[in-house]
């Protein structure tokens, strides 16, 4: 059975963790790190019979802004419709419903996103960015 919940007691932290270490968007974030921005965010687990299968957190003020980051499915678990259902999860979670912008960054998943109605920046010139290396 599939659950999804956003209890952080339940989260899976090495396991996260163990995932986040070798992805793209990630590499190399140490557990501590990562525990860091599980304390500072809303976050969801995935769990297939009890088991985390998935994880994703949102970053928000709960009213004007939402942003979406570290969405993952192991990579056993792909192709099964287990991340539409963790972002459904996501966008209907009473708290977030107040939410009037969302934003993400993908590589490589659009077309999972535009399921739910995202789109590209309408004013992409608008945005900035300063990345501390």
């Amino acid at each position: 059975m599939i659950t999804v919940s956003t209890d952080k007691t339940k989260l899976d932290v090495p396991f996260i963790q163990n995932f986040l270490k070798d992805i793209y968007w990630a590499a190399g974030r140490t557990i501590e790190e990562v525990q860091k921005t599980i304390d500072a965010s809303f976050c969801f687990g995935i769990y297939l019979d009890d088991k985390q299968i998935g994880f994703a957190r949102v970053i928000t003020d709960y009213v004007v802004f939402a942003y979406l980051m570290d969405v993952f499915i192991t990579e056993e678990h792909r192709g099964k419709g287990y991340s539409s259902i963790l972002i459904e999860a996501m966008m209907k979670e009473p708290q977030l419903q107040e939410v009037k912008i969302w934003r993400l960054a993908t590589s490589d998943a659009h077309f999972l996103y535009e399921k739910f109605g995202f789109t590209k920046l309408n004013h992409p010139e608008k945005m900035m960015e300063k990345i501390i290396k």
